[in-house]
């Protein structure tokens, strides 16, 4: 065992955490971090993406061409949350992120093995 992961180790594990990845519409972003944050979310990751799912891209007319657009920009969140937090921050992107249209995003709940705070060492969900 190297030399930092012993000190994670002496540390404790911590209480369990979840890794939430959410992919949604880019416009529903701010509405979306503003809930969270509501609730207590401390931080997350975004990322601009593409991809499709069901709907499978769609079709758009540019200067009189028909062209296919096959992959619809979206927003990737990644949320790291206390296991019993997870539920909640489920509900709340569902809210949020919520139109009633195709494409609204998925999202996706793991379990996290250890998370590490690099500048204190903590681990578990005093990491978070």
């Amino acid at each position: 065992m190297s030399c930092v992961a012993s000190k994670v180790a002496d540390k404790g594990k911590g209480e369990p955490v979840k890794l939430i990845i959410a992919a949604i519409k880019p416009f529903k972003l701010e509405e979306v971090r503003e809930a969270l944050t509501s609730i207590g979310v401390r931080g997350m990751m975004v990322t601009e993406i593409k991809g499709f799912g069901a709907q499978s891209g769609h079709t758009e007319i540019y200067r009189g061409a028909e062209y296919a657009v096959n992959f619809v920009p979206k927003v990737k969140l990644e949320i790291v949350v206390a296991d019993a937090l997870a539920d909640e921050v489920v509900d709340t992107i569902l809210k949020a992120a919520k139109t009633d249209k195709i494409g609204d995003g998925k999202i996706f709940i793991l379990d996290v093995n250890q998370a590490v705070r690099v500048r204190t060492g903590e681990a578990g969900d005093d990491a978070l």
